[in-house]
């Protein structure tokens, strides 16, 4: 521990000497890891935003439907309907995880206004439960559904848009009963909403479920929706319920029904990996360079040490301790103006146009997370021992006659 202390405060000093190139060092690290942290943290914040309007406006945390129905039950949805009372999924004396549990009925049919008749794909939701979504689903017209008005339904932007229907407009619904006949009913249009899938809300619409359940002459649902206190929350959960129901009950996690957002953190990832690479380039070509020169114009001072008795293997590592502590400094001070700087950004916010499947834009923000401060710090520190490592071997390696001649 005292050769390290010692090295440690010779290199220190050996950085404090040089101070324009090891400015020059510092700061290139230093604003290499505040624009790391700043883009990983706007991606970090789209995934956390994207994860929960996807949640909170369609799948819910966890879902409880009979096996199979993710894969056959387009088909043959009333084959797969739960029956009507929800189970009790918590223990009393348990920490309280779940917010509410919503049942919902799905179907398809026609939708028909004046001369224009299109399909659509609904969802009969509990409209007092619903309430406990959040914001997920954005009403852009209108009121949401009410348990006051069971004929009142709310229908997405596309849908409205390619019907020529708006708030207020009467509408029929007709849909395949349970008994394979046809049902109708008038209803409607009380809003409008859209989600973060704009080929979502081309087709789809959402109606009380007694009332969609009176339109399919049938009892019951076909998924239990599981809002949880916390995303956090869903793995423990997921297990917890799997040992807990019943075996005729599959129980779903959210990202298992998400593709659109799966294939979207896989893209983005690789993304910033792709960043992160550009960057620890950048470093390293900068730590090498700056040391390279160090080491140049230290040959004399190398020789007498080399002279003097300290070995090889100190002389490398007195300049792999500069780099490192290059790297340190640059990293601290990056992760530090990278906080500042995502909080002076996100408190004014990031105007962004629609992205591609969707029709509306959003404000982003950056999230800068523990991991993505660790992973930075310890890209710099990396990077900079990387770059360090041939300068300090080519130092070590030096004649002691030849370096020691070279300042004559």
């Amino acid at each position: 521990m005292n050769v390290f202390w010692l090295d440690f405060k010779l290199a220190f000093r050996n950085v404090i000497r040089q101070r324009r190139r090891s400015a020059i060092a510092v700061g290139a690290v230093t604003f290499g890891i505040m624009a790391l942290i700043l883009a990983n943290g706007f991606i970090e914040w789209i995934f956390f935003d994207f994860r929960e309007s996807t949640i909170k406006s369609q799948s819910g945390h966890l879902q409880i439907v009979r096996p199979g129905y993710h894969d056959s039950g387009k088909a043959d949805p009333f084959a797969f309907l739960l029956p009507d009372a929800v189970p009790e999924l918590e223990t009393p004396g348990e920490p309280h995880q779940i917010k509410s549990i919503v049942p919902r009925i799905s179907f398809s049919g026609l939708i028909s206004h004046d001369e224009a008749t299109i399909s659509f794909i609904g969802d009969g939701d509990d409209p007092r439960r619903q309430r406990d979504f959040g914001d997920g689903l954005r009403i852009s017209a209108g009121k949401n559904l009410s348990a006051d008005d069971p004929l009142g339904i709310i229908i997405g932007e596309g849908l409205a848009r390619n019907l020529g229907v708006d708030v207020g407009d009467k509408v029929v619904l007709l849909a395949t009963t349970a008994s394979r006949g046809t049902n109708a009913v008038e209803v409607t249009i009380r809003g409008l909403f859209s989600t973060v899938t704009k080929s979502y809300d081309d087709a789809a619409l959402r109606i009380p479920i007694e009332t969609a359940r009176r339109l399919l002459r049938t009892e019951g649902s076909h998924v239990w929706a599981v809002m949880l206190n916390d995303t956090a929350q869903t793995d423990s959960m997921l297990a917890s319920l799997r040992s807990r129901l019943q075996k005729d009950l599959e129980i779903v996690p959210w990202y298992a029904l998400a593709d659109f957002y799966n294939k979207t953190v896989t893209l983005f990832t690789k993304q910033i990996h792709g960043i992160r690479l550009i960057i620890a380039v950048i470093i390293i070509l900068s730590i090498t360079n700056t040391m390279t020169m160090s080491v140049m114009e230290r040959i004399g001072e190398i020789g007498t040490s080399l002279a003097l008795g300290v070995k090889r293997a100190g002389v490398m590592r007195l300049f792999v301790s500069e780099g490192v502590l290059i790297g340190c400094i640059g990293g601290i001070f990056g992760v530090l103006l990278g906080l500042l700087f995502a909080h002076i950004i996100s408190s004014i916010g990031i105007p962004m146009p629609p992205p591609p499947g969707m029709t509306h834009g959003y404000t982003g923000q950056i999230l800068v997370t523990w991991e993505t401060t660790r992973d930075s710090l310890a890209l710099a520190i990396g990077a900079t021992l990387i770059a360090s490592i041939y300068p300090a071997w080519r130092a070590s390696q030096m004649q002691i006659v030849d370096a020691l001649r070279h300042n004559r």
